[in-house]
């Protein structure tokens, strides 16, 4: 097989691992659209990465893997030699600024794990390559691999995979959850050991100095949105991640465990996931402030924040010439960066609307949360007032199918209707008042 052909298999056998930006871009001329992916360096700048994987052989039988053992697809492998090469000629034509390795398991954990440290390796000393590398650990690898991994790598990801350990059991029987925790304990530690050594000797190695990340894939089991988030902020707290990317259950296997192949990937749970991420990152709120065991699933229809402020109508309206930044942070439509503008300007005098516009609020939303010295009343309305304003126009985009919050609730399309001349908005706004109500 030459090497063309090993790019095209390994390259759409990687697209499934969500632990970085994907782009979707094709680039006439150069590496195939499936080879390349995003990722944002510590600057901010978004590279272009070589998002492939050294292996699809693999000795364990995930259920839910395009390349569990079990599945019946062309298999193929690179030399170490071959991936360093053909990702050093790639850097050299300006195709790519970096590398995203991930990997089958062949043979053990422990053998891959040498195979991609020689690639990387090759890379770093024979090449001269130090350009952005994301490498993914495989579960169950010696701790001094991992470690080797770390040395070598700008970031080191162990995907969870499924959020609980039942699912674990049941979906990815060669998995234990001990082998996914240990290496991220390990990572943790490492990566704060090297922070103290740099600062005493500026020359001293550094280990996975963009942190790590890990993947969850939603909608493979039944676990609930509450369970998601709670795991995660324990991995936020625990393991000090710099991110848990979720990925929605896309079928490419067919099994009795799984969801039918005609399953629609649930895109609108995990953009919700996504919004409450970073709410839990960004905005200090916490798992058990967005949902709870009553109200394990998010709102379709409400961004979080949204969601959580309709449910907290007697914390609103806010003066935004008074509140504390922690305050503001909680009002939608007001942002970090607008936050920090708000407390800045009001040192000078009392802001209104106009002037909170220009410093980035979105006062479509603000404007039921909030006091300015132009808007005295504040949020003096009620609650269905505000829901129906508040509803996400970008709901539709991602298919109706995906608005059911429950497992065999009604779509919007199954929704009862009092007559035929009844509008889709009218449907929606019933909906979400319902939704908001049981909250």
């Amino acid at each position: 097989m030459d090497l063309m052909e090993k790019l095209t298999i390994l390259t759409n056998g990687a697209k499934y691992d969500a632990a970085c930006t994907s782009s979707g871009a094709d680039r006439p001329g150069k590496t195939v659209a499936a080879g390349c992916c995003h990722a944002f360096s510590a600057d901010g700048r978004c590279v272009t990465l070589l998002k492939v994987l050294l292996t699809n052989h693999c000795i364990f039988d995930c259920k839910y893997c395009v390349n569990r053992s079990s599945n019946d697809c062309r298999r193929t492998a690179f030399t170490p030699e071959e991936l360093a090469g053909l990702t050093i000629e790639f850097y050299r034509r300006n195709y790519i600024e970096g590398l995203f390795l991930s990997s089958g398991v062949m043979r053990s954990p422990d053998y891959t794990m040498e195979q991609m440290i020689q690639a990387l390796h090759l890379l770093r000393y024979r090449y001269d390559f130090w350009g952005y590398i994301h490498a993914k650990t495989i579960p169950g690898a010696s701790p001094e691999l991992v470690r080797r991994l770390g040395l070598l790598a700008d970031r080191v990801s162990v995907n969870i995979e499924l959020p609980s350990e039942e699912s674990l059991r049941l979906l990815a029987p060669h998995k234990k959850r001990e082998a996914i925790l240990a290496p991220m304990k390990q990572i943790c530690l490492a990566a704060g050991e090297s922070r103290q050594e740099m600062a005493v000797y500026k020359k001293a190695p550094q280990f996975a100095p963009a942190g790590q990340a890990t993947q969850m894939i939603i909608g493979a089991s039944p676990d609930t949105d509450y369970q998601i988030i709670r795991l995660a902020a324990a991995l936020y707290g625990k393991y000090a991640l710099k991110r848990v990317f979720y990925s929605a259950y896309i079928p490419a296997v067919a099994d009795s465990l799984l969801p039918a192949l005609d399953f629609k990937p649930p895109l609108l749970r995990e953009h919700r996931l996504y919004q409450a991420d970073f709410l839990m990152r960004q905005y200090g709120f916490g798992a058990e402030e967005i949902l709870s065991e009553d109200m394990p699933s998010l709102n379709p229809y409400l961004d979080p924040k949204c969601n959580w402020a309709v449910n907290h109508m007697q914390e609103f309206p806010v003066d935004v010439n008074a509140a504390a930044l922690e305050t503001l942070l909680r009002v939608p439509g007001i942002g970090p960066t607008s936050a920090r503008r708000i407390v800045v300007a009001r040192r000078h005098g009392r802001l209104g609307l106009a002037e909170l516009k220009r410093m980035g609020v979105v006062l479509k939303r603000a404007q039921y949360f909030i006091r300015a010295s132009d808007w005295p009343s504040g949020a003096r309305f009620d609650k269905h007032t505000t829901v129906r304003a508040l509803v996400d126009p970008n709901v539709f985009s991602f298919g109706t199918e995906q608005l059911s919050l429950f497992p065999g609730a009604s779509s919007l399309r199954q929704l009862p209707e009092a007559g035929e001349a009844r509008s889709v908005a009218e449907a929606v706004e019933e909906t979400v008042l319902c939704l908001a109500s049981n909250l």
